[in-house]
């Protein structure tokens, strides 16, 4: 095994045969944490969104925080519901793009997933930046440099995940229920001390906020309402990734669609108790906000800026400060797997981007890689693309998660109307055919559920489009059209290569002529083999071909060829210019048109090395070579390798690891399938 493959392994872990997909399956326990991190890792930012809308007007308005928290807990509920649904009907893992191909068609179908591959993007965006500026307010070796600790964080996702679903799981289960327990223990004791009139004042209760310039003075009534709308849409961030176990269906253990199901109800119930409780508690604790860029509208009693230095903690840090003012350790615990949660939040898309690429390129719409599966069974391609698309992000947006989760949301509430709008056409469609009166109002219950869930989420979707496209939403509109241009654009390469491919009667005829030409560098084996292996084609006609560079070479060469009376006739080309390719395409491309039925048939010698450095040591013609000819019409090209000593090495090197035994080889039954191989 080289040094490349052993970094791999140690990366990876050991490579998994196919007949293995069934290990990596997924118990409720463990799924929770993989596809319920994103949404349940909302409540460390979507409550300082709505506080940072609020705040525009001044503290005062966050008198309207709790009620924009239960109108966002009730559109969860309903999406929630909806989904429920999706997972029963259609549980092969295509969630939305599955439903609106179905029932909506084609173009639904590519508008939905063009929608979920920014959204998925965002994700891991979003939530790795808003960790990046949790770990730069706990660390200050990290402070300005969020948008490096960010992307590194990226990578070592990449690399979790490259490692399975279940594997890696199996590591963000800890953290991600002591994130639940920590939020829901810091609530808990809130209202605890709340009911005994001994809540503290958070942080920053003592500050005051100046309202933004556009929002000073009182307030209309249509001014009121556009303010409480962009405070609900940056609220509604929370639903973000409740889609993603409908895109994992098959990654769960049967029953499946029951398992996904029970899933989606426990994600629902806690996000929405953690996210209201953080919202109210916070109000209580006289929490004052604002956006990092406008710090400066953020002042102390006597009217003096707070001043770019003040370092402004997250929500869910000034509650547990003030919380567990008695007790520190409680505080560091609620951070520290707050910043982690925030991490691992990513994990949902990690999950469902790669499921997602891998139902698109099976369509056609996205390159045929993203469906192949790595060493690990996970679709390997789709998660290192995920990773760099979102690095790209977080380099360009330094970062910045008020800036970022203006282009967040607007994806995934396009998904959800489509997906809700294919559903109650689903339900339409089978009502049609159906007699039994059970299975009826069971259908008709699920209708009015996801009709429901249709209408919020339309009204959601308008709020966003008019509160943030000029704030960015318009990037996202912009991504969501490339991403449909380019998987029609894929769509169309993959159906014009099958028509170009399809065989008809023309196929069968053989070619008239066969021109076969032996490349020759020198008298040796390799060349010799060459000749050997083409003299067994029987073509139409056989001859050497030499580039002649150097006179003495070339006479060298020439008296060689006569000497061994090969049978074969020698063809010298003179390449003033000293070019080995371009004089090999010309000669094949003559040939070819002076017989355009006939074909030319050039046959390469190589010698295969067994080392990476003795490929440094040898010029790579014959690559290159390979590379032109391939583009020249009725040119057939074949490789004829030979062997040396090295490359032994590396086949006895590659059949001891095949049969070494590892450690667990004999308790999972593979040491036996070795040796029958």
């Amino acid at each position: 095994m080289g040094v490349g493959d052993v970094s791999k392994r140690i990366l990876l872990g050991r490579k998994l045969r196919s007949a293995q997909l069934g290990e990596t399956l997924l118990p409720k326990k463990i799924a929770l944490p993989i596809f319920a991190s994103d949404a349940l890792s909302s409540v460390a930012y979507a409550p300082d969104e709505v506080f940072i809308m609020l705040s525009l007007a001044g503290a005062s308005y966050y008198v309207w925080s709790w009620k924009i928290a239960i109108a966002v807990a009730l559109v969860m509920a309903a999406v929630i519901a909806s989904y429920r649904q999706t997972v029963h009907a259609y549980p092969s893992g295509g969630g939305d793009y599955e439903v609106a191909t179905v029932n909506l068609g084609r173009r639904a179908g590519t508008t939905v997933a063009s929608a979920l591959l920014v959204d998925y993007v965002l994700t891991v965006a979003v939530s790795i930046s808003a960790a990046a500026q949790y770990a730069g307010a706990a660390v200050p070796l990290l402070h300005n440099h969020e948008a490096t600790a960010a992307s590194v964080a990226v990578l070592l996702l990449m690399a979790m995940n490259l490692r399975g679903i279940r594997e890696s799981g199996a590591f963000f289960a800890v953290p991600t229920y002591a994130f639940m327990a920590a939020v829901i223990g810091m609530c808990a004791y809130g209202f605890l001390r709340l009911a005994q009139d001994t809540l503290p004042a958070v942080e920053s209760a003592d500050l005051r906020i100046l309202p933004d310039p556009s929002y000073d003075g009182a307030l209309s009534t249509i001014g009121l309402l556009f303010l409480l709308a962009r405070a609900f849409s940056s609220g509604c961030a929370a639903l973000t990734g409740v889609e993603a176990i409908s895109n994992g269906v098959p990654a769960f253990q049967r029953p499946k669609s029951k398992n996904a199901a029970t899933t989606l109800l426990l994600l629902g119930l806690i996000a929405i108790t953690m996210m209201v409780s953080v919202i109210v508690l916070a109000k209580q604790m006289g929490i004052k906000y604002v956006d990092p860029a406008d710090i400066d509208r953020l002042t102390y009693a006597d009217g003096t800026p707070v001043g770019e230095d003040y370092e402004q903690n997250a929500a869910i840090a000034q509650i547990a400060k003030a919380v567990f003012s008695d007790f520190p350790p409680a505080f560091y615990l609620v951070v520290v797997v707050t910043g982690i949660i925030l991490v691992l939040a990513a994990n949902t898309a990690f999950n469902g981007f790669p499921v997602l690429g891998s139902i698109l390129a099976k369509d056609g719409l996205a390159p045929r890689a993203l469906g192949s599966r790595g060493d690990r069974l996970a679709y390997s391609n789709g998660i290192v693309f995920l990773a760099a698309m979102a690095i790209l992000l977080i380099v360009v947006f330094n970062a910045e998660t008020t800036r970022l989760i203006q282009l967040y949301i607007v994806g995934v509430f396009v998904s959800f109307n489509l997906s809700q709008l294919g559903m109650i056409r689903h339900w339409t469609r089978h009502l049609a055919t159906e007699r039994d009166p059970a299975t009826r109002r069971r259908m008709q219950r699920s209708r009015i559920i996801n009709a429901v869930g249709l209408s919020f989420t339309a009204v959601v979707l308008v709020v966003v489009l008019v509160t943030k496209f000029l704030a960015g939403a318009w990037i996202t509109i912009l991504a969501m059209a490339f991403f449909y241009a380019l998987m029609v654009a894929i769509r169309g390469h993959y159906d014009q290569v099958a028509s170009e491919l399809e065989a008809d009667d023309g196929d069968k005829l053989l070619p008239t002529r066969v021109h076969a030409i032996v490349l020759v560098s020198k008298v040796h084996k390799p060349t010799l083999r060459a000749l050997a292996f083409a003299k067994a084609s029987r073509p139409n006609v056989l001859e050497a071909v030499y580039v002649a560079t150097d006179p003495k070479d070339t006479n060298r060469l020439v008296d060689d060829w006569e000497r061994r009376d090969l049978g074969v006739p020698l063809k010298l080309l003179h390449s003033p210019y000293r070019e080995l390719v371009n004089p090999i395409v010309a000669y094949a491309t003559e040939i070819r048109r002076a017989n355009p039925r006939g074909v030319v048939a050039v046959y390469i010698p190589e010698y295969v090395v067994g080392r990476w450095w003795e490929q440094l040591l040898h010029n790579q013609t014959a690559l290159r070579l390979k590379g032109r000819l391939l583009f020249t019409p009725g040119v057939m090209v074949t490789s004829v390798p030979f062997q040396l000593r090295s490359s032994q090495v590396a086949v006895e090197r590659e059949e001891r690891d095949t049969f070494r035994v590892r450690a667990g080889d004999l308790r999972r039954g593979q040491v036996d399938e070795r040796k029958r191989e």
